[in-house]
């Protein structure tokens, strides 16, 4: 076992600043450390630029100065990263952005719980990559019905699949229900070649991926085949009561408010619920109520139901996804700041005018 020398970090006054601190971490095995620093000490580099620190490394002791908080985040990111090596995992360029997000505290609010939950599967430990994955992690370990609503690739279907597959695994549930809308193919299903399955499959393909993702190829085929694994679109949960399953509803927003009442009521016996969309993707014809927003409205603030709401910080695919996720969002504020202004200057003309009295000669 390898240690992390946390108590060779000192805090001192910074010369020329009121405020900075600067510390000193030593680690006790120069077999893990080049694995932390990175190609060049790449890893550093990057904690120095997204911290907003200064860093630099001697022997086996590795120097933080900067602003406190700044420092105390540079300093949870290194520890996080030197644990993942001390328990024999990789650290690349993803596990030093996910360290960023769970240490910059300042940058976001939502604090990162003290002891980070995991999904653990056969394959491995699936951890949080940001505060908000923390949060999400909890609630499926400890809710019955849990609602992940936010931006493309803050690992909400991903996550509920990893929980779904560890507790099949455990023998928690007896099987694993996924679904989705078929909204894009609509009417058009009967034009496209091969049988029911052979025709939804395609909407349902990032459901497979996760599940691969989670377990061998031949174990997935294999629960698929008995029925432990269940993989239908949305019109196909009618009728049924689902006991002893783990079911998640993935791409939610483009279900009516009579469907996603309907999935929700199928809840049975032993089950648990995850229901996972993007607001901001609709894919529903104009003038229909989107059900992901009709069932928040109406069932937020129910006792054993937990909504997590994910943002842009949450991104965890590649850097330029939460950037253009973020210039949707502008562009969006703004053209509802405009169509508010114009709402504004149409009533304004449209206001009648307003004859004062008592201003007249007394004539």
């Amino acid at each position: 076992m390898t240690h992390l020398a946390a108590t060779a970090a000192t805090a001192s006054p910074l010369p020329g600043s009121a405020g900075g601190k600067a510390i000193t971490l030593q680690f006790n095995d120069n077999t893990l450390l080049p694995l932390l620093l990175g190609d060049h000490d790449r890893h550093l580099v990057r904690l120095e630029q997204a911290l907003g620190v200064r860093m630099s490394c001697r022997g086996n002791r590795v120097a933080i100065a900067g602003e406190p908080s700044r420092v105390d985040a540079a300093q949870a990111a290194l520890q996080g990263l030197w644990h993942r090596l001390e328990r024999g995992e990789s650290v690349g360029k993803p596990d030093v952005e996910a360290a960023i997000r769970l240490a910059d505290a300042e940058a976001d609010p939502r604090l990162p719980l003290s002891d980070l939950p995991a999904i653990r599967t056969r394959r491995g430990a699936v951890g949080p990559r940001s505060p908000g994955q923390a949060a999400y992690m909890d609630a499926l370990a400890s809710q019955e019905m849990v609602f992940g609503i936010g931006p493309a690739g803050t690992g909400k279907t991903y996550l509920a699949v990893a929980q779904a597959v560890a507790m099949l695994q455990a023998g928690k549930v007896d099987r694993i229900v996924l679904s989705r809308p078929a909204v894009e193919a609509g009417e058009r299903l009967g034009f496209l070649p091969g049988d029911m399955k052979e025709k939804v499959d395609p909407y349902l393909r990032p459901l497979y991926d996760a599940l691969h993702d989670m377990m061998p190829g031949e174990q997935v085929i294999r629960r698929l085949a008995n029925g432990e694994i269940e993989v239908a679109p949305l019109a196909f949960m009618r009728g049924r009561t689902l006991a002893h399953s783990f079911v998640i509803l993935d791409e939610a927003q483009n279900t009516t408010p009579v469907q996603m009442k309907m999935f929700l009521t199928r809840m049975g016996e032993g089950t648990r619920m995850v229901v996972t969309g993007d607001l901001s993707q609709v894919d529903l014809p104009p003038g229909t109520r989107c059900g992901l927003r009709d069932a928040l409205d109406t069932l937020e603030g129910v006792a054993g139901i937990q909504v997590v709401r994910f943002d842009k910080r949450d991104v965890v695919r590649h850097p330029l996804v939460a950037k253009i996720v973020d210039a949707y969002e502008q562009r969006e504020a703004a053209e509802g700041d405009t169509r508010r202004e114009g709402l504004r200057a149409g009533v304004a003309q449209n206001r009648p005018a307003v004859v004062q009295s008592g201003s007249g000669t007394g004539k």
